[in-house]
């Protein structure tokens, strides 16, 4: 990085220009290929747990939200609050509730265009553009309403915002300011963004950047962190909300392999051979440079900027790395927190497939080929029914109002976990049960403390009297295989003198049984 300025001439200041547009414009075509990919089929899948509960959280008022916050949640907060006004507008379908989501994933790639056009050129941005169109793990956050997909445009933006700021000889206040306010708020959308914070530190450290810039830094992470504080606070105090985490290996060889970022074995293995390949070029490529030239930066530096390579293992090793140590001692780490380093293994990925071209270029189209080959039977399973964690809601709906009958009962399984839960049917698909009694509701999710409703046991509900005047009842229960369906609250309701008619609706996971006086 030159640090003597240069008056450019009036040529010189049309040709950045020039290129300064053809890089926004290629960014935001990426963008929009992303967002229409991401968001094409979205409305299929049933909406599962986690939707459901940024669905119920959104449909609260502030008052009701702001109360749920302070017990459950809090780091998903700004989410559920921009969601709240969203739905406002564009109601509560699967496809309106998803569509922000597709946006950020457009936006996440948009930066990944910019960052690899800065550090690369344009062959580069458009190959990376391209791959993280296309990653499982980009077309599936985009397809999900929950938080996920903007802590990817916000990590990604962070990082274009960081190169931008090394190529500058001289750097204003206000790009420091942008830069702070883009952490904090990433952080507040998703709190793990925060550890984006160490990604740029090993990135300055490898470019061994200026005093200046060190300062500089140094007092936007600050701002930002102390801007973050009521936030870390909260998330410390409700930790025990993912305690569930340590009920399960998390950290596993599957996991790691594939369920990061790629979806299956098939894609990963084709993704990890790229990913080796662009690494082992690079430090090739790179060793070489620094023995002809004795540059003594590392290889993931080259004259006071890092590689795109470089950029991207620290993106993709860092936030990762730090939550599966930490998870040894505290359970931090699900796959999907680490959504936001989707765009560095889309990166890395076309850096293998950009060096596999630069010596054989049918070897590059190849690659590109059999990768979109590999990933195209995950994208339309992503955009079936039940790809949703086997959710089946929306089939549940459809058969509950197929069937059942102004005045008839609807008694919920309230056995399994509570993101499990047949009841979650009635929140995401509502059409279906109207005009019907929800028999057990003690507290509704509105007024309860924590995002799902509080419901009484049959027993329960018949002491209260809630049987009294329902002749027909509908018993939705959970069936983790359609053979061992369960039976909660069946045996109460038959001893009160309802009985089996016969008619069993077998649904994805669930079976709806139909009783009578």
């Amino acid at each position: 990085m030159s640090l003597v300025a240069t008056k450019p001439t009036p040529r010189t200041r049309a040709a950045i220009g020039a290129l300064t547009g053809a890089r926004w414009f290629v960014a935001s075509i990426a963008g929009l290929l992303a967002t229409s990919i991401a968001a094409a089929g979205s409305w299929i899948p049933s909406l599962w747990g986690d939707e459901a509960a940024s669905v119920m959280s959104a449909e609260r008022s502030l008052p009701s939200l702001a109360g749920m916050l302070g017990h459950v949640d809090a780091v998903h907060g700004t989410y559920y609050l921009g969601l709240h006004w969203w739905i406002r507008v564009f109601g509560t379908s699967p496809f309106a509730l998803r569509f922000p989501s597709a946006v950020a994933v457009g936006l996440a790639t948009a930066a990944v265009v910019v960052v690899a056009w800065r550090l690369e050129g344009r062959r580069m941005a458009i190959i990376a553009g391209a791959v993280c169109v296309i990653l499982p793990r980009v077309t599936y956050m985009g397809e999900e309403a929950r938080s996920y997909a903007f802590s990817a445009a916000a990590a990604a933006w962070l990082t274009a915002l960081l190169i931008e700021i090394l190529h500058r000889r001289e750097v204003r206040m206000r790009w420091w300011v942008a830069y702070g306010a883009v952490l904090a708020v990433g952080t507040y959308f998703f709190l793990y963004v925060a550890l984006f914070a160490a990604v740029h530190a090993v990135i300055l450290a490898s470019v061994r950047a200026r005093r200046s810039t060190l300062i500089g830094w140094g007092a936007a992470v600050a701002g930002a962190a102390l801007a973050s504080v009521p936030l870390g606070l909260v998330g410390l105090i409700e930790r025990n909300q993912i305690s569930y985490l340590a009920m399960s290996e998390q950290v596993t060889l599957p996991t790691l392999f594939d369920a990061l970022w790629f979806g299956t074995w098939w894609v990963a293995a084709g993704a990890w051979a790229l990913i080796v390949v662009a690494v082992v070029v690079a430090w090739r490529r790179r060793r070489g440079e620094i023995r002809a030239t004795a540059d003594p930066a590392p290889w993931i530096a080259k004259r006071g900027l890092p590689t795109l390579e470089g950029v991207a293992i620290a993106w993709l090793v860092v936030p990762t790395g730090i939550l599966i140590t930490a998870h040894a001692v505290i359970p931090d780490f699900t796959a999907r927190y680490v959504s936001f380093c989707a765009p560095a293994a889309a990166i890395l990925i076309a850096c293998g497939i950009r060096a596999l071209a630069d010596r054989r270029r049918w070897a590059g189209i190849a690659a590109g080929s059999l990768i979109v080959a590999l990933i195209v039977p995950v994208y339309i399973g992503q955009r079936t029914p039940y790809a949703k964690n086997d959710s089946d809601w929306a089939q549940v709906s459809a058969e509950i109002g197929a069937n059942a009958h102004p005045g008839d009962g609807v008694i919920f399984d309230e056995s399994v976990r509570p993101s499990w839960r047949p009841r979650l049917a009635l929140h995401t698909y509502p059409a279906g049960f109207a005009g019907l009694t929800d028999v057990t509701l003690d507290v509704p999710f509105t007024q309860n403390d924590t995002w799902h409703d509080r419901a009484y046991s049959v027993a329960q509900a018949d002491e209260r009297n809630r049987l009294v005047g329902i002749e027909r009842v509908w018993l939705v229960e959970f069936a983790a295989t359609p053979s061992t369906p369960d039976s909660w609250g069946l045996d109460t309701l038959e001893r009160e003198g309802f009985v089996q008619t016969g008619t069993r609706i077998a649904t994805h996971r669930e079976l709806i049984i139909e009783l009578e006086r």
